[in-house]
């Protein structure tokens, strides 16, 4: 009988290498053990423990500190960050479309977690945040870029709640956004002021507690993005 659908996926050593990790509930930064004894445990040879090595280590899943041994990794997403980065300049489409679907993401994200973002933020004072704004508007009026800042802003707005994987996501996301733009030609100059302003206008509203306030200053961050994208593929 022929069966339809992808065989199932031979497991590898590295597979197996990060099952051990969670098995032993392994946090970033703890050692693993030597070449010698995963290949005991895992009964396999030493040049696939080296190879496996090799492909967690480009994914920041474990760490090799030469003269120390292996660590188990900070997982963050530079992996993904590179990968997206080279899908977006080798391939952007006749539309851009690379660039497309990562400005939707970056949008979809901010918008789902508007009402735990006001949540965290309601009623409280932030200078940090609102120094990062009065750079961001005082760069734009000079006509010069702020991404230092911008980024800041963005994983400020999430650094209260209680989920590290969304910050991580929207920081990865961003540095996706800001190296794939320049690289295609994108210029989003003249509107440097309404995106400056728009950051203020996202803080304002959720210090306020006001959630549709928050998500229709997203929607005005994005719009210079969205132009620029009609723009340049007209």
């Amino acid at each position: 009988m022929t069966t339809h659908g992808s065989p199932p996926r031979r497991t590898t050593t590295a597979d197996r290498i990060k099952d051990f990790i969670l098995g032993e509930g392994l946090r970033p930064g703890d050692p693993l053990p030597t070449e010698a004894e995963l290949c005991e445990r895992l009964g396999v040879s030493r040049s696939s423990v080296r190879e496996a090595v090799r492909t967690l280590s480009t994914l920041d899943i474990v760490e090799v500190r030469h003269g120390h041994g292996t660590f188990v990794g900070n997982m963050s997403l530079d992996a993904l960050v590179e990968a997206l980065v080279f899908r977006g300049v080798l391939s952007p489409g006749d539309d851009l479309r690379a660039l497309r679907d990562v400005v939707e993401i970056r949008r979809a994200l901010d918008l789902a977690m508007a009402e735990r973002i006001v949540a965290s933020l309601a009623g409280t004072a932030n200078p940090d945040l609102h120094a990062l704004v009065d750079e961001m508007v005082a760069a734009a009026a000079d006509g010069r870029t702020f991404p230092k800042q911008d980024r800041a802003f963005h994983t400020g707005l999430l650094a209260r709640l209680d989920n590290s994987l969304v910050g991580q996501l929207v920081a990865a996301f961003w540095d996706v956004h800001t190296a794939v733009v320049p690289k295609l030609g994108i210029s989003v100059a003249s509107d440097l002021e309404q995106t400056a302003q728009a950051h203020g206008l996202m803080l304002d509203a959720a210090e306020a507690g006001d959630v549709e306030g928050f998500r229709a200053a997203v929607v005005s961050h994005y719009d210079p993005i969205d132009r620029a994208l009609e723009v340049t593929t007209a």
